[in-house]
């Protein structure tokens, strides 16, 4: 079986959150990515739910870092 490799970026200090909390779930980034994407694929998509809250009231981001902080912060909440 062939496999490919992803690649992306992040801030810094995401990252390290990152590593840390696989580290302390007792697995690594690569399978936690890994776990991801075979559950995205398996949802047909996002493996929880993606929904505005207020769809009326939604305005686009600034940016692609105001993006990438709000993504981030959806993302920890999540793991909570």
């Amino acid at each position: 079986m062939e496999r490919t490799q992803f690649a992306t970026r992040v801030e810094d200090d995401q990252a390290e959150i990152f590593r840390e909390t696989t580290r302390r779930l007792g697995t690594t980034p690569a399978d936690a990515i890994r776990v991801f994407i075979y559950s995205f694929n398996e949802c047909g998509g996002f493996p929880y739910d993606v929904r505005l809250r207020d769809p009326v009231s939604v305005e686009p981001f600034e940016d692609e870092t105001e993006a990438t902080d709000f993504a981030t912060r959806m993302a920890l909440e999540a793991m909570r």
